[in-house]
């Protein structure tokens, strides 16, 4: 055999092998694909078993795997989302209502959980009393304003245990609620503003910041529709119904909080009441002074307690206490009984000290008579009139003075037919206080000063609080109406962030800046405050050259101002204020 037949016998041989390993490989292949698809439909079996026919046996008897179950939310963790979905400060919320149903799981209800929203405010007043207890004090001035911010907080701590006691035996008191929790976020507030920047209002503010988001979270629940069944009343429906309460109104628009016969006093505009005591300088009645008359107070009295202070003027600083609830004192005129003083911040009395007459307890009713504070515009802040008392009326008083003349501090005040006078924000505080027919008079203030009406406080936007001046006259007086070109006079300026002021169907004297308010400082509050006017006169109403700002509504329409004559008629419900404002209800 040639050697060239070998090599092709050589290279068929080896073709051959070549092919039968290709045939081998490719069985494998396949054997394999086959397996792997045999294992994949028994799977995809075992799948569509488990999940058409899960009781089925298979897997050799095994039972099935379970399936993770889906994590349960309990009725307990359920009810406090809910009532902390509303408010600003959720976590805060969370925390704290969690932490209370904890201790107590049958506290389920949203009034349980809005008594323990509240119970944990006053223990953040408590954590900011042990701590300034603690401080000692060199500098006297300190040591004042620490003494105005413990009683502060004391009556704050006061409020709460009568608000956190009227869920259960009251009902339909959401506007009580709202009232009594603005005034403790404004206590809070006034505690620390009682002290200069420093380390030790620091320390305070840092304290009650808790407490503050806890007051804010307790009035977003009381405004709940959903929680509106535990106070006994359809928040939701009252807050949209505008006509609500305006069949039974006077033609006066007296709010509706006064009773009858307050009312009849008020409808009358008359001061032949039957005094318990009189007091009179010369010694004709029954004491010479008013606090004498004021210690004298029987320790219990059923009904109004009547003081009748005749004509003169008397110097003395005058306190109507916390305890002293429904005492009326009038006059024989704002301009013949006058009560006068001179206490002011230029002579280290803090502003809340420098009153020359306070009234506290609830129900307070003065008529007749005058408020002055003499310092002058010099001496800075001097209170004349100091007004915490809830539910309280002035008729016909006079209030005098220069900077910060009448601090309307709390709570729920109407005034009517006063005379009001000063320079620097010379109606000012955290009120929801309603001016109705009153002439407010601006004064001359210092050279290197401008004059403000209104500076209002209200801190946070959940408090219903607003200064509202209705059918009121802004002039200037003798001395101002001379230089009043030379001085710049505005409506109001926000003094917290959520300053809120409404002037309406008043009268606005030429001296007013065409700009109507300024700034506090910078642009601090000038996005969150709420200032509006509607059908006001006079050469000082006009709006075309207000201020800019995102908070100044401007002029407001018809449907819109009745609503806030609405507020004022039906008692104030500045939580339809509120919501308004905020773009909440339809307007």
């Amino acid at each position: 055999m040639a050697f060239q037949d070998f090599d092709l016998i050589s290279e068929r041989r080896k073709t051959e092998r070549q092919q039968k390993l290709k045939r081998r490989i490719t069985i494998a292949v396949a054997s394999t694909i086959i397996l792997v698809l045999l294992v994949a439909a028994a799977v995809c079996a075992v799948v569509y078993k488990d999940r058409f026919y899960p009781n089925s046996s298979q897997h050799n008897n095994a039972p099935a795997a379970p399936h993770p179950a889906k994590p349960t939310v309990s009725p307990t963790e359920k009810a406090v989302k809910t009532i902390c979905a509303s408010t600003d400060y959720k976590q805060t919320c969370e925390d704290t209502l969690f932490k209370a149903v904890k201790a107590n799981a049958s506290a389920l209800q949203p009034k349980d959980l809005l008594r323990a929203s509240m119970s944990a405010i006053l223990g953040g007043i408590d954590l900011a009393i042990q701590a300034g207890s603690s401080i000692h004090f060199d500098d006297r001035n300190n040591k004042v304003a620490f003494d105005v911010c413990m009683t502060l907080l004391g009556d704050a701590k006061e409020e709460l245990n009568s608000s956190i006691s009227s869920i259960d035996v009251k009902t339909g008191n959401a506007p009580d609620l709202n009232n009594w929790l603005s005034a403790v976020m404004s206590y809070q507030q006034s505690c620390i503003d009682a002290f200069p920047d420093g380390e030790i209002r620091s320390m305070l503010q840092k304290t009650l910041n808790t407490s503050k988001e806890l007051t804010s979270n307790s009035l977003a629940m009381v405004s709940l529709s959903q929680v509106a069944s535990f106070l006994g009343t359809n928040i939701k429906r009252r807050l949209l119904t505008k006509e609500s309460g305006l069949n039974s109104l006077d033609e006066e628009g007296i709010p509706t909080w006064i009773n009858q016969e307050n009312r009849r006093i008020l409808k009358a505009n008359t001061t032949l009441q039957t005094p318990n005591v009189t007091v009179a300088k010369d010694g004709s009645g029954n004491f010479t002074t008013i606090n004498a008359a004021l210690a004298a107070l029987p320790p219990v009295y059923d009904g109004r307690y009547v003081i009748y202070v005749k004509e003169g003027v008397y110097d003395e600083t005058v306190v109507v206490t916390k305890k002293m609830v429904n005492i009326t004192i009038y006059g024989d005129g704002s301009q013949k009984s006058i009560v006068t003083g001179s206490k002011n911040f230029v002579d280290g009395v803090p502003t809340f000290l420098t009153a020359t007459f306070a009234a506290e307890g609830d129900g307070f009713i003065a008529q007749s008579i005058g408020f002055r504070n003499t310092a002058g515009p010099e001496k800075h802040q001097a209170v004349a009139l100091r007004v915490q008392s809830d539910r309280a009326i002035f008729v016909n008083c006079r209030m005098e003075g220069y900077q910060d003349t009448l601090y309307a501090q709390t709570h729920r005040q109407y005034y009517r037919s006063c005379y009001i006078t000063g320079t620097v924000d010379f109606i000012f505080g955290d009120a929801a206080a309603v001016f109705q027919n009153c002439m407010i008079y601006v004064r001359k203030p210092m050279d290197n000063q401008q004059n403000i009406v209104t500076a209002q406080g209200r801190v946070d936007k959940r408090e219903t609080t607003g200064i509202v001046l209705q059918s009121c006259r802004i002039l200037a007086d003798d001395t101002l109406e001379p230089v009043k070109g030379q001085i710049k006079s505005y409506l109001g300026r926000p003094w917290k962030e959520y300053s809120r002021t409404i002037v309406m169907e008043t009268e606005i004297g030429d001296f007013i800046h065409p700009e109507g308010y300024m700034p506090w400082t910078g642009d601090f509050a000038l996005s969150t405050l709420y200032y509006a006017e509607y059908n006001n006169k006079g050469p000082g109403s006009q709006t075309s050259a207000r201020v800019k700002w995102p908070g100044y509504k401007g002029l407001i329409k018809k449907d819109e101002a009745l609503k806030y004559t609405y507020i004022v008629k039906c008692g104030w419900k500045f939580e339809d204020f509120s919501k308004r404002a905020a773009g909440e209800l339809p307007h």
